[in-house]
């Protein structure tokens, strides 16, 4: 995002939806070898197999289906995500969404983090009409906050709706408001149908949404209050200026962001 069809959703800046996809058994774990980051936040919400993830701020773990990462690039560091090593051993089936989130130009340069958030941390609630589950991942809905903690304020749902559930979706009036489905078919208010790895854009000043799934279905609803500030990108880099990308890159080029041991 942005792209032909698609407005800036701010505080989301990019929907990288991998699989979901076969991973034939082998030795050599794949995924996405050191890269660097700066000035944003990456957000992988796991829906099958595993990944391990590993940082040069010195943050490391495995996530698994139902667990969310929470990583902070702040002020920068290399990150690596390959498949675990055990599930690239057996082979699997590997799902997983990874949205990048806008910070604030105050906190751009903050100290990078890492929030582990394993699937037993985030509350779930039901639909009001019983069917369907609220994963609440960030934010507050319903009375129930998520662990995840934001620079921000912005709702993160995950939300599982069987075949002929209904859900209302109720959030502030001045948050953005997109709907992705990373699976199933659904109709928005009876009438408007979205299916498989479609977004909805309701964007700003929508209060209300009401979602009718005709598949059992997922739907991811990303919200946030918009950041209202110059955006400057390039790359993994995502500042407020050109001369700030400029020094992003220059930093990087000179180790500033860290180096793995292994790394040759």
């Amino acid at each position: 995002m942005p792209g032909p069809r698609i407005r800036q959703l701010s505080p989301f800046l990019l929907i990288d939806h991998i699989g979901p996809m076969a991973i034939a058994p082998s030795e050599t774990p794949l995924g996405s070898p050191p890269h660097p980051h700066r000035g944003f936040e990456t957000v992988t919400v796991m829906y099958q197999g595993v990944l391990a993830h590993r940082d040069t701020a010195g943050h490391q773990g495995n996530i698994g289906p139902g667990d969310v990462q929470w990583m902070t690039a702040g002020a920068g560091l290399m990150h690596e995500e390959l498949y675990e090593k055990e599930f690239t051993r057996r082979g699997g089936t590997l799902e997983v969404v990874q949205l990048w989130v806008n910070m604030p130009r105050k906190d751009k340069m903050a100290p990078a983090n890492y929030q582990d958030i394993p699937s037993t941390e985030i509350k779930t609630l039901p639909t009001a009409d019983g069917k369907g589950t609220i994963r609440v991942i960030a934010g507050s809905y319903e009375g129930v906050t998520g662990p995840a903690s934001t620079f921000s304020p912005l709702t993160m749902l995950d939300v599982h709706l069987p075949k002929g559930s209904e859900f209302t979706l109720k959030l502030p009036q001045d948050y953005n408001v997109g709907l992705y489905i990373v699976k199933g078919d659904v109709l928005l208010h009876g009438n408007r149908p979205a299916a498989t790895k479609q977004l909805v854009v309701l964007g700003w000043n929508s209060e209300e949404a009401h979602l009718t799934a005709t598949e059992d279905s997922i739907v991811l609803v990303l919200a946030g209050e918009p950041i209202e500030e110059p955006l400057a990108t390039y790359g993994p880099f995502v500042m407020n200026t050109n001369k700030e990308l400029v020094q992003a890159i220059a930093d990087y080029e000179r180790g500033a962001m860290g180096k793995f041991e292994d790394e040759e």
